[in-house]
């Protein structure tokens, strides 16, 4: 067996295969390299980024962006926190990690490791910024009206929602992945007196546990080697409201100063010698069973008997069933204004799976299952099995075949009208002739074509090269 050699590794194909956003810059500060990951952060296609410097990219200089000082420094800087925007406007919000480069000696350039937290709505960074903003109070957008169901467990959990909203005690949201615990939260919110107030939602399982603590608290110069003097989330959101989103995945060391927090309605910045009063609602929720979490040592019972005051418990939708023809048609006029379509219902065979399907990823799968077929429907009015995505086949394997027969598909293609049985074959089809419509649409133009499906330019890039799409077949002949 041949041993490894390192200078054998494909370096740039391991970066461009990484989860954490890849950026290196040369020392002028002009990106050189800038994987997916990154792309879908910042949101801009890989080619307009290349060979421009990180200046015109991003809304930074040299003070603010860490690539750029640590180009101007030589020195790594570890896990920074940094809010920012890029030249087209997408807000983001990472955890940065930029370590210096050299050749013989000689600094040539960084490289940037990012992961991207979402700590906060991009509404709620821009609201510190811009007091215009500010004035317009808080940016939570959902109300109680926007929720959908006439489940008798879930108007119980409407009920004891609107009750509990005005009261100081802690509500503790209980439900599966996509049952809508945020909007409850968003929602409970805006039915209070606190509404103009922030409404601050902190997923506690996407913060790596040695920052967690600072950006709950905040900080005090001099607490820790780079400590400046910053506010923490709970002390941004007094007078309004935090949402504690996943609090089972809160370590048990912060479970307990949070308790304290809770009891006292005070905080205290990490090294500062004084508290500061707190007048917030805290919502949180959990996915899993409060008691399961308790036994599996995932959450402390006592601050599960102080959050928990007020427990407010969401159906799955695969209790919720007789309701999903009530939610799809919501979906389908709520997709029908924003991709401009008109799609009327679903085909029987549609229905048929749509109640079979045990729905793991609840209301927000089957909106997001919505959203894709109406994508593949072009000029259709309805929605047919071979506009659906394909991981509704893989999951619902044991089902199709009670299904009735296989739905057999249009699909336009140029030139050619193709009849499939095969619903894999359909969706690709459709899928295609999509993708080369909008691209010929756009005259070559692969960012505006991605706008104009809603997608972004990496996954259109991505189908393009699946679907083996040029884009010089569809650019205007010259006369």
């Amino acid at each position: 067996m041949d041993q490894l050699k390192l200078e054998d590794i494909d370096i740039y194909r391991v970066l461009s295969s990484m989860h954490e956003g890849i950026l290196i810059a040369d020392v002028t500060g002009k990106v050189r390299f800038y994987n997916e990951t990154q792309a879908r952060i910042d949101d801009l296609d890989p080619e307009d980024v290349l060979g421009k410097k990180i200046k015109d990219i991003y809304q930074l200089d040299d003070n603010t962006s860490p690539t750029m000082r640590c180009l101007k420094s030589g020195q790594s800087i570890m896990n920074e926190t940094l809010v920012y925007r890029t030249r087209l406007g997408k807000v983001a919000n990472i955890i940065s990690n930029v370590y210096p480069l050299y050749k013989s000696g000689i600094l040539i350039g960084a490289i940037e490791f990012c992961k991207d937290y979402q700590l906060l709505e991009k509404s709620i960074v821009i609201e510190q910024k811009d007091p215009k903003r500010k004035k317009k109070g808080n940016q939570a957008q959902f109300h109680f009206s926007d929720i959908i169901g006439s489940h008798p467990d879930m108007r119980n959990a409407v009920r004891i929602a609107r009750m509990s909203s005005d009261s100081p005690s802690p509500i503790m949201i209980c439900g599966e992945t996509g049952t809508g615990k945020e909007l409850f939260a968003q929602s409970i919110h805006n039915h209070s007196t606190r509404k103009k107030k922030p409404f601050i939602p902190i997923n506690c399982a996407a913060i790596p546990e040695n920052l967690l603590e600072g950006i709950l608290f905040g900080t005090s110069k001099g607490a820790f080697t780079g400590a400046i003097n910053k506010s923490g989330l709970l002390e941004q959101a007094n007078g309004g409201s935090v949402f504690l989103d996943e609090l089972d995945s809160m370590p048990m060391m912060l479970q307990a100063k949070l308790l304290r927090v809770i009891q006292e309605r005070k905080v205290r910045r990490l090294g500062a010698p004084n508290e500061i009063e707190l007048n917030i609602k805290i919502i949180s929720s959990v996915g899993h069973p409060p008691l399961e979490m308790i036994q599996k040592g995932a959450l402390r019972m006592d601050l599960f008997y102080r959050m928990g005051v007020v427990f407010i418990l969401l159906p799955p939708l695969r209790e919720r069933k007789d309701e999903l023809n009530e939610l799809i048609q919501y979906f389908i006029a709520e997709y029908n204004k924003i991709l401009n379509v008109r799609v009327d219902t679903v085909s029987k065979n549609v229905s048929d799976l749509f109640l079979r399907y045990h729905w793991p990823g609840n209301v927000r799968e089957l909106k997001h299952v919505i959203e894709a077929s109406m994508n593949m429907v072009a000029r259709g009015r309805t929605i047919r099995l071979g506009h659906l995505p394909a991981h509704i086949f893989s999951f619902a394997k044991k089902d199709l075949p009670s299904l009735p027969g296989a739905e057999t598909t249009m699909i336009l293609t140029p030139g050619r009208d193709v009849l499939s049985s095969d619903l894999h074959q359909a969706q690709a089809e459709n899928e295609r002739q999509i993708i080369g419509n909008a691209l010929k649409s756009a005259e070559g133009n692969a960012a505006k074509a991605a706008r104009s499906l809603g997608i972004s330019p990496q996954s259109f890039h991505y189908k393009l090269k699946k679907y083996g799409l040029m884009r010089k077949e569809v650019l205007p002949k010259s006369k």
